[in-house]
């Protein structure tokens, strides 16, 4: 008897790390958002032959998903607040499986014209469902993990992004060679679905999980964790966080827009590499499906690396005195320029060194790609949920407006040497945005209503 309660004292007082688990449950689900949101990429160039899209109507349909996903960032934020993370994201992951388990059928639909508006409809129909998922990964971390671990943890959520393209690429373009583009949507859909089901199972708050023991709650209440997350925001409380007069307050902010600009330009580079990026390459470059999914995988590496990297860099000049500015400054702007080199490719013609280009870009985006950390050194402690939530929808604008440039920029000239251009001067115009913009990196004080 004596010895089962010196066992049970010992495992109290050990600390678990149940928090690790749920960080790699969304690193997880995340690689699926980003996998789901790369199916038309992967399987474009089949459905193009099949069904005779143009660019700009395939432009269309890639930014279908943004325009949903944008425009459902603060009601996503407001039904989290609301509802909790646990039941939104379950719900939000769920419809957005079935949403990508439903464009296999596309082809049910008869004509050209019927597939592209199907297509169109549930590629919109899929950006609304993900619309919860980034807020409700930021508000997980924010419950599992104290202050002093909660960059990390966002990072490595972020860098899911880049994982994704790795492991999915390749097995999408894989499925589309072997069995055809329609595998592609039945596969993740069903997985998608099934992933929705073991995050009802295995997610709970920290102060209701069985696994966790009292050392760790403790560690993360005391380092500002928000354990008890399952406490709802009252209606009232969200009005009031969510006021007009407070967007207004964080849009009128120069550095704050400065912010949210330069996340519209990083993203530009993430879209052409989520939307046009495998079309490229079999277009421009002449490879096939298959090789041009291996490829794709190569700068997605590289950019995982550099996003780990930027991440480590930054805090790395912090603990060595540097002042904020300078710690999230020099990555961003560094990282930024090597973004630029994309438009090499249009000087080049042996495929290694177009690769190479490539890789370079998208690790220098990876680098740079520091803008939640920055969001979070600068929001108001009142308004962190909605300085995020503006920040998401500005840096998602262009996925409904790199597709479509693009689309009319391969279309009128035939080449996508304009496309590459266009990337990279939004690389430059980041870099312009922190040094002139933005300024000092400081927390904004809100002025009393």
């Amino acid at each position: 008897m004596e010895m089962s309660r010196t066992a049970s004292s010992a495992n109290v007082a050990k600390r678990t790390k149940v928090r690790y688990a749920i960080l790699l449950l969304i690193f997880v689900i995340t690689t699926f958002n980003y996998a789901d949101r790369a199916t038309l990429s992967v399987t474009g160039s089949a459905m193009r032959a099949e069904f005779g899209f143009d660019a700009i109507r395939m432009g269309y349909i890639f930014s279908a998903f943004s325009w949903a996903y944008v425009l459902s960032q603060l009601p996503a934020g407001w039904l989290l607040d609301r509802f909790g993370a646990r039941r939104v994201y379950a719900a939000s992951i769920f419809f957005w499986s079935l949403f990508t388990l439903l464009q296999s059928s596309i082809g049910l639909l008869g004509s050209a014209a019927a597939a592209v508006t199907g297509l169109f409809v549930l590629r919109f129909a899929m950006g609304a469902a993900e619309s919860p998922a980034f807020p409700a990964n930021a508000k997980v971390v924010a419950s599992w993990f104290p202050t002093k671990e909660r960059g990390t943890a966002s990072a490595i959520f972020n860098s899911a992004q880049y994982f994704a393209a790795v492991v999915f690429t390749p097995l999408m373009a894989w499925l589309t060679h072997a069995f055809g583009w329609h595998m592609v949507y039945v596969v993740m859909g069903v997985a998608g679905l099934l992933l929705a089901l073991t995050w009802l199972r295995v997610m709970k708050h920290p102060a209701d999980h069985p696994g966790v023991s009292a050392a760790e709650l403790e560690y993360i209440e005391q380092g500002g964790g928000v354990v008890n997350g399952h406490q709802k925001a009252s209606p009232a409380d969200i009005e009031k966080a969510g006021g007009w007069s407070l967007v207004r307050q964080l849009l009128g902010n120069r550095m704050l827009v400065g912010v949210y600009l330069a996340q519209y330009c990083i993203n530009v580079l993430t879209y052409f590499f989520l939307t046009w990026f495998p079309i490229y390459l079999v277009q421009a470059r002449h490879m096939t499906i298959l090789q041009a999914g291996l490829v794709a995988s190569l700068p997605a590496i590289c950019g995982f690396s550099g996003g780990v990297l930027g991440g480590i860099l930054s805090d790395s000049l912090i603990r060595r005195g540097h002042s904020l500015t300078v710690a999230r400054k020099v990555p961003i702007v560094g990282g930024m320029l090597l973004s630029v080199s994309i438009i090499g490719c249009n000087y080049v013609s042996t495929d290694w060194i177009v690769v190479a280009l490539m890789s370079l870009a998208f690790f220098g985006k990876g680098i740079g790609a520091l803008g939640w950390a920055v969001v979070a050194d600068t929001s108001p402690k009142e308004a962190l949920g909605l300085s995020g939530g503006i920040f998401n929808m500005f840096g998602n604008v262009a996925g409904i407006v790199t597709p479509i440039v693009i689309g009319y920029l391969v279309a009128q000239s035939g080449s996508f040497n304009g496309a590459l251009v266009f990337v990279g001067a939004n690389a430059l115009l980041t870099v312009f945005s922190y040094l002139v913009i933005v300024k000092d990196i400081k927390r904004v004080e809100l002025r009393p209503r």
